[in-house]
């Protein structure tokens, strides 16, 4: 099989980093821009050409080590940094625990399944675009690792291999990343660190998400079709005896059939109205990230009380939810770290600097479409969503200004970048563990995925070409 050298830890990714930047305070040169109001984007701009350079602030080794605490929160002046992200982060952990533990999705998946028997192949788009709503409205990603166990018996059952069981769940929960459009932990956050609302270029994310979609399940159902009819193509043909051995030995089809009852209906209606009510909360109300925790909270309790769970149950499985989400919130503020040690030592400006030179002159869409392809290098070292986000959207969003192109198009680049490279890069848990589970060698997964990702890419690159053409 092929073997995958170990990447460092996320965090030690951020740590390093931080460490990086701090030293880097003693070497470039302070600065600033001056800025002015820009009254269509509602906030202060850096004016081209202004930088000029200021006293030194070199961050020290206290400076440093309180880089990842600051992060959170200012303790000089209180001021809130990331903490209102991270409590956010955990109150969405919590309500996806208490969803999880009234089996309703589980159940929703299972009825799909029953319905469909003798018609298998309708599974593959259905349950793709169910993936990839997931995907794209609340960041489903860790939480797929759960229905491999449940759907490659019953995709090897109906003649295909446990590969497009798991291209199905894969693939189809990144095109939800790939095309975000509400996702807490993708554009979210992203857009937060960009200074934009997240609902910002909503339609072009929109429409990636739909054309990606359908030509995902296109490629998923050719591959499924060409096996079912012709096992020996499958590209794990030497395995799918031994495969078929291990998935289907204790398979029960009695198991599977049981009724969604009215309760995880209910659940199941009013997990959907959350997300449409944070949407009409932010884009009308002016709700952010305190009023979306409520609504969080508030709607976590209502399903689980309406999915019958006793006080214990629903506490507990709130709790293991933001349990489960607590390193991606400890990364929101460890990743701002990099941010308060760079404003500190006053070398953001400078960057920006020497970055305004590579992107002056050069059109908006040259300059978008390198945007892109720097969020998928640093995304094959970094592959936190979140941590990604708020390291490279301070840098990058500020950018846009000089390139006459919108900071909401920055963030649908990252929301790109990240969504492709999550495909295939060995340092992704849910893609290695989702191999793992499926038996999947790693090499063939490349195998199978690189003709649709370097579409992906082509993709992304006309959409955004199109975006800062059209919007930029």
């Amino acid at each position: 099989m092929f073997k995958i050298k170990k990447f460092p830890n996320a965090f030690t990714i951020l740590l390093g980093l931080i460490a990086f930047f701090a030293l880097l305070t003693h070497i470039l040169s302070a600065g600033q821009y001056e800025r002015v109001f820009n009254e269509a984007l509602g906030r202060d701009v850096p004016i081209p050409g202004s930088y000029h350079q200021i006293e030194a602030s070199p961050q020290g080794v206290l400076d440093t080590l309180m880089a990842p605490i600051s992060g959170f929160y200012d303790p000089a002046t209180n001021i809130v940094g990331a903490m209102d992200v991270s409590l956010f982060v955990l109150m969405v952990g919590g309500f996806l625990g208490i969803i999880t533990k009234t089996g309703a999705i589980d159940a929703g998946i299972t009825r799909i399944m029953i319905r469909l028997k003798g018609r298998e192949i309708m599974m593959i788009p259905i349950l793709m675009t169910l993936f990839a709503l997931g995907g794209t409205s609340y960041g489903m990603a860790e939480e797929t690792l759960a229905f491999y166990g449940l759907l490659i018996p019953i995709f090897i059952a109906a003649g295909f291999d446990a590969l497009v069981a798991v291209a199905v769940i894969f693939v189809g929960s990144g095109i939800g990343t790939l095309g975000s459009t509400i996702n807490p932990f993708g554009n979210v956050i992203a857009s937060n660190a960009g200074g934009v609302d997240f609902l910002d270029g909503f339609g072009l994310r929109l429409g990636i998400l739909v054309i990606a979609l359908i030509i995902g399940c296109v490629y998923v159902i050719r591959y499924a079709k060409m096996i079912q009819k012709d096992p020996s193509r499958s590209l794990i043909a030497d395995i799918n005896k031994a495969n078929a051995d291990h998935f289907l030995a204790n398979r029960n089809d009695s198991d599977l059939d049981v009724a969604l009852t009215l309760k995880q209906k209910i659940v199941l209606a009013l997990f959907a109205a959350t997300f449409v009510i944070m949407i009409y909360g932010v884009s009308t109300l002016g709700w952010w990230m305190a009023e979306m925790s409520t609504l969080f909270i508030v709607m976590g309790i209502i399903c689980g009380i309406v999915g019958r769970l006793s006080e214990d149950d629903l506490i507990n499985s709130f709790v293991a939810g933001a349990a489960d989400l607590i390193g991606v919130a400890l990364i929101v503020g460890v990743a701002r770290g990099i941010v308060v040690v760079m404003e500190a030592g006053n070398i953001t400006d400078t960057i920006l600097f020497y970055a305004e030179g590579l992107v002056a002159g050069k059109s908006s869409v040259l300059f978008i479409n390198a945007v892109y392809w720097i969020e998928m290098l640093l995304a094959f070292v970094v592959s936190s969503t979140s941590g990604l986000a708020v390291m490279s959207m301070p840098i990058l969003a500020p950018l846009a200004d000089f390139a006459n192109t919108g900071r909401e198009l920055v963030v649908t680049a990252f929301v790109c970048g990240i969504g492709t490279v999550l495909f295939v890069t060995p340092t992704y848990g849910v893609l290695m563990g989702g191999l793992a589970i499926g038996r999947v060698p790693y090499i063939t997964w490349l195998k199978f995925i690189g003709p649709l990702v370097a579409f992906f890419v082509v993709l992304n690159t006309i959409m955004l070409s199109l975006g800062a053409s059209v919007l930029g």
